[in-house]
């Protein structure tokens, strides 16, 4: 490829990226923020919460309140649960050992809405509807997400045993699972201040995954796309040396089976996803638009990219900011096996739909 043609298709790549992929993702980014304000500042996130909460303990082995930290990594990023985690109101419903997974419970739900807008609006010349597959792909992030967390449990269960409360409770504080803080005006003034609050957090989002995104992003096209059909190198955007298509055939005999993908370059998606799912997404669609990735790919793909959400960026200072760095590694390891099952339930879970469909 040479030096110079490599930093030339580096170069315009990450341009590409940035405007017809790095924006769009914002666009999906700021409206989707702006729905989850609406739908959290009237109380429908609140009465999901009550409604799911009795599901917390059988399902995680965790007190209802966590359901708390679903809704709000779903509807942002992974350390959004960082700024429950700091809240004493929420800490008082755990004990010691529960406290750690809330890193692996939240990172599996990480940037999920942004995540499943953009899957479910992709489109290919074949004209395949990506709906289904996204949502099939959020049950097996929801599938991923309690290996995670019970893998989690078993090794903070050794550390900190059983019994030690995370935080002591003084009675004088309100229960934020009963309660919640509301804007003050009349309902036009709640929708907009709503709309305008939430929009600027999508923003927020854009711009955090423009490094992400171009950097990560642009590496793994180089390292995924091949060379030009003219068979002569340019430096123009999306040339490449096919070195992960080389490995996906190298273990196709593990990955097709287990996670269903179409193409063996497939597998840039899920590895891309562990730095980051901004980079990922944008990876997935170029090869749905390419016709290498299909609706069954489009569904291990979500439920990979939302439950991994960039885990291996973001976990050693969540765990940091938790106060549990000593078992940043335990974290790691119980969501890597997380997410390799959600890509997996996601896979024969489609398949089995399509069976009656």
């Amino acid at each position: 490829m040479g030096l110079i043609n490599a930093i030339n298709t580096l170069l315009n790549t990450a341009y590409d990226l940035l405007m017809n992929t790095v924006f769009q993702i914002m666009a999906i980014a700021v409206i989707a923020g702006a729905i989850g304000n609406i739908l959290t500042e009237f109380g429908v996130i609140s009465l999901a919460n009550k409604l799911l909460s009795p599901l917390m303990e059988p399902l995680y082995g965790l007190p209802g309140a966590s359901v708390i930290s679903i809704f709000t990594t779903y509807l942002s990023d992974n350390p959004a649960v960082l700024t429950l985690a700091e809240d004493k109101r929420f800490r008082r419903y755990f004990r010691k050992y529960q406290l750690p997974a809330l890193t692996n419970l939240g990172t599996s739900f990480g940037m999920g809405l942004i995540v499943t807008i953009y899957m479910m609006g992709l489109s290919n010349s074949s004209g395949e509807n990506f709906i289904l597959a996204a949502i099939i792909g959020n049950i097996g992030a929801i599938i991923g997400s309690i290996v995670s967390v019970r893998l989690m449990l078993l090794h903070t269960k050794k550390a900190y045993g059983t019994e030690l409360e995370a935080e002591e409770s003084n009675g004088n504080e309100y229960d934020i699972v009963e309660y919640r803080e509301i804007k003050e005006g009349n309902v036009g003034e709640r929708i907009m201040d709503a709309i305008l609050e939430g929009g600027t957090s999508g923003v927020k989002v854009g711009f955090a995954i423009i490094p992400g995104v171009l950097i990560i992003c642009s590496i793994v096209m180089i390292l995924s796309n091949g060379i030009p059909e003219t068979g002569v190198y340019t430096g123009a955007a999306y040339e490449g040396i096919s070195f992960f298509p080389w490995i996906g055939e190298k273990i196709s005999f593990i990955t097709t089976p287990l996670l269903g993908f179409t193409s063996p370059t497939a597998i840039s998606v899920p590895i891309t996803a562990l730095g980051a799912a901004g980079a990922a997404i944008g990876i997935a669609a170029n090869m749905v638009k390419e016709g290498l990735a299909h609706a069954n790919d489009v569904a291990v793909f979500t439920a990979m990219c939302m439950c991994w959400s960039g885990y291996l960026s973001t976990h050693v200072a969540m765990m940091d900011g938790l106060n549990f760095r000593n078992l940043t590694g335990k974290a790691i390891f119980s969501h890597t096996i997380g997410g390799i099952c959600a890509g997996m339930a996601a896979n024969w879970i489609y398949k089995l739909v399509m069976l009656f469909m």
